[in-house]
């Protein structure tokens, strides 16, 4: 979570990329992955911080349907381990069409009740992302998927894989 600096990457970092652009006919696109570099193996810290961001989307992609609340969202979503919740993102959910971040699906630790509640309803473009990094941490791991709400679910917009050698 921390703008570019001087350092230059080396073998065996991470390196993250949010893409935030607007696309065709004024339409935004945002994903964000997060990649080892190097030819050496991820360590198992690098493995685990992974592991937990793609649960943590893939959870909360799972409850995505027309008719559920942004309230029961939040909710429902994947906790995030306490050792993540300081550095949490800004939201664990936001929309994304021709403007971004509307809705905004909060944390529980940032829920406002009232506010902003809505329910999903098909056609709408959902980004689902975490950001998981420890206070203090040397690394963190930044995963985000673009949706489209369907009459019976989602569609994943998203076609960048996740970085394989994260996932071993």
């Amino acid at each position: 979570m921390q703008e570019a600096g001087p350092r230059r990457i080396a073998s065996g970092d991470l390196i993250a990329f949010d893409t935030d652009m607007v696309g065709p006919y004024g339409m935004c696109a945002d994903f964000s992955r997060t990649w080892f570099c190097g030819d050496g193996r991820a360590s198992d810290e690098q493995r685990r911080l992974h592991a937990i961001a793609l649960e943590h989307i893939t959870t909360n992609m799972e409850l995505l349907r027309p008719g559920i609340s942004f309230t029961e969202l939040t909710q429902r979503g994947h906790k995030l381990p306490q050792e993540f919740v300081d550095q949490r993102y800004g939201v664990m959910m936001h929309g994304i069409g021709l403007c971004d971040e509307y809705p905004a699906i909060y944390y529980p630790e940032d829920f406002i009740p009232g506010a902003f509640d809505y329910i999903l309803e098909p056609g709408m473009t959902l980004c689902i992302e975490a950001y998981i990094g420890a206070v203090g941490g040397r690394e963190g791991v930044k995963l985000e998927e673009q949706v489209l709400i369907t009459e019976d679910g989602y569609e994943k917009l998203t076609s960048c894989p996740f970085d394989a050698a994260l996932m071993s």
